[in-house]
C-alpha cells in the first residue's frame, strides 16, 4: 500500500445496482489496544482475525523497534511474544503516523516503570488533548517530564500505584490505556466514566480470562487490582468491526437492493440501524448478518435529528457516511457532531460536488435532498471522510478520483477488492507524476 495510491471510481448515477455479499473483518480499534496489551503478559499470545490493514502493520513495526516479535501464525492470526522487549523509547517516526500508539504508553510504564513518546499523531479532525493520559499517570505516581513535543514518564521505584482516576469525558482510548496500565500496578486502581464502546469492553474481558483482576466491566466504573505479569491462557478474538458495519450498511443503503453483510454484530450498529429504519430502508437481521432490501419510502420527506455520542449513542466514526446518505434523502436533516470540532471539515467537498448542504457553525450542518452528486476529485482528510467520499463518489454520477488512500487503508482492509465484489467500479492506481 503506497501513500501515493489513489481510487478511480466510475460512479452509478444513484442507481441500485450493487448486489452480493461483504463479510466483515476484524476492528481496527479492537485489535490495536490488544496487540498493546500483550507487554502485559509473560509469554506469547495469539490474535485472531486480525484485519489487514495499514495501522496494524504500523503497531507491529512500532512493538517490534521495542524489542517485542510479532509474526504471522496465519492469514489472521498473529503471535506476540513480548519475553525480548527490552526498550521503552517509541519510534518517533512510527508513532507519528497513527494516534493509537499512545496505546502502548499504559503497559510499557506499567510493565518497565518508564516510557518515551512523541506527541502522538494521525487523523487531522480535531484537538485529541493529551492532558487525560498525563493527569491519570501523575495519579498513579508516574513522574512527567515534556521535551521538544517528547514525553517521558519515570514511575517511582518502577512500578506505578493504583489510584482513583475519574475520567473528565470519556474516551476510548484513555480508557483502554489506563485499563492496562492498573493491571500491573501496585494495589487497587478504581476507574470512573470508562467508555462503553464494545472495544473496550473486549479488551477488559480478554485481561479477566487470562488472571487479571477487574470489576465492573461493561459498567463505567472498573475496579482493578494490580498483580504480576499475566499468564498467557486463552486468545483474543477480535470483533467484528462495527464502523465498516455501518459504512457498509449505509452504502448498501443508498446503491443497492440486495446487499448481505455478514460476520457482524448487529447489536453493535443498532443506532444506525433505527435511524435507517425510519428513514424507510428496509433491513433483515440475523444473528451475525444484515441484509438491505431496498428503501420502501424513498421519497417521505425527513425530518431527523442526529447528535453524536459516546456508545451506544451514534457513533461519531459514521458521521460522514451518514451526511452522505442523508444527500439523497428527500428532506432536511440535521447533524450535530459532538466528539470531535474538526470533523465536517470534509462537507465544502460534498458541496462541490453537488450536494446542498448550510453550515449552522462548526459542529453542525444541515443537509438538504435529494440532491444529486457529481463526480470529483477529491482529498480525504482522515480515516473516515476517505471512506465517505467513497461512497459519495458511488453515488455520484460520472468519475471521481480518491487521493490520500493511505488514509482508508489504515482503517479499511482491501477496500477496492471487497467493493469492486459487489459491483463497484472501482480502480486503485498510482498517482500521475508519482514514482
Amino acid at each position: 500500500m503506497d501513500m501515493k495510491d489513489e481510487f478511480l471510481i466510475q460512479g452509478l448515477a444513484g442507481k441500485r445496482l450493487l448486489k452480493g455479499e461483504i463479510p466483515i473483518r476484524g476492528s481496527k480499534n479492537a485489535v490495536l489496544p490488544a496487540m498493546a496489551s500483550s507487554f502485559l503478559f509473560s509469554g506469547p499470545i495469539l490474535l485472531h482475525n486480525v484485519p489487514h490493514i495499514e495501522d496494524v502493520l504500523r503497531m507491529s513495526e512500532l512493538m517490534s523497534s521495542l524489542g517485542a516479535k510479532v509474526s504471522a501464525k496465519n492469514d489472521r492470526t498473529l503471535l506476540i511474544s513480548p519475553e525480548s522487549a527490552h526498550a521503552h523509547i517509541l519510534d518517533t517516526a512510527i508513532a507519528k503516523r497513527f494516534r493509537a500508539s499512545i496505546l502502548l504508553s499504559g503497559p510499557l510504564l506499567s510493565r518497565f516503570g518508564k516510557v518515551v513518546f512523541p506527541y502522538p499523531g494521525g487523523c487531522v479532525i480535531g484537538k485529541r488533548p493529551i492532558d487525560l493520559f498525563l493527569q491519570g499517570f501523575k495519579k498513579m505516581g508516574a513522574r512527567v517530564l515534556e521535551r521538544d513535543e517528547h514525553f517521558t514518564l519515570f514511575a517511582p521505584k518502577g512500578k506505578l500505584s493504583g489510584a482513583d482516576i475519574f475520567f473528565k469525558i470519556q474516551s476510548v482510548t484513555v480508557s483502554e490505556t489506563f485499563i492496562m496500565a492498573a493491571v500491573l500496578a501496585r494495589g487497587v486502581t478504581v476507574l470512573r466514566n470508562v467508555a462503553l464502546e464494545p472495544e473496550v469492553t473486549a479488551l477488559a474481558q480478554f485481561l479477566l480470562s487470562n488472571g487479571a483482576r477487574i470489576e465492573g466491566i461493561g459498567t463505567t466504573t472498573l475496579k482493578i487490582t494490580g498483580g504480576a505479569p499475566l499468564s498467557p491462557k486463552h486468545s483474543y478474538d477480535t470483533i467484528p468491526d462495527r464502523i465498516e458495519t455501518g459504512s457498509f450498511l449505509l452504502l448498501g443503503a443508498l446503491s443497492s437492493d440486495n446487499l448481505l453483510i455478514s460476520d457482524c454484530k448487529p447489536d453493535h450498529v443498532r443506532a444506525l440501524i433505527d435511524v435507517l429504519r425510519e428513514s424507510g430502508v428496509i433491513i433483515k437481521e440475523g444473528k451475525d448478518t444484515l441484509h438491505v432490501r431496498g428503501w420502501k419510502k424513498a421519497n417521505t420527506p425527513l425530518s431527523l435529528q442526529i447528535k453524536t455520542h459516546e456508545y451506544p449513542g451514534f457513533p461519531t466514526d459514521l458521521q460522514a457516511p451518514l451526511v452522505v446518505f442523508f444527500t439523497q434523502c428527500k428532506g432536511e436533516n440535521l447533524v450535530f457532531e459532538t466528539i470531535f470540532e474538526g470533523r465536517l471539515s470534509y462537507i465544502e467537498d460534498l458541496k462541490r460536488m453537488g450536494a446542498d448542504i448550510v453550515m449552522w457553525d462548526t459542529q453542525r450542518a444541515l443537509i438538504k435532498g435529494v440532491t444529486p452528486l457529481k463526480g470529483r476529485e477529491l482529498d480525504g482528510p482522515d480515516i473516515r471522510a476517505g471512506l465517505a467520499f467513497l461512497i459519495a463518489a458511488i453515488v455520484a454520477r460520472g468519475s471521481s478520483i480518491i487521493n490520500n488512500v493511505y488514509y482508508i487503508d489504515r482503517g479499511y482492509e482491501r477496500i477496492e477488492e471487497r467493493l469492486s465484489a459487489v459491483g463497484v467500479s472501482i480502480e486503485r492506481r498510482k498517482k500521475a507524476g508519482s514514482a
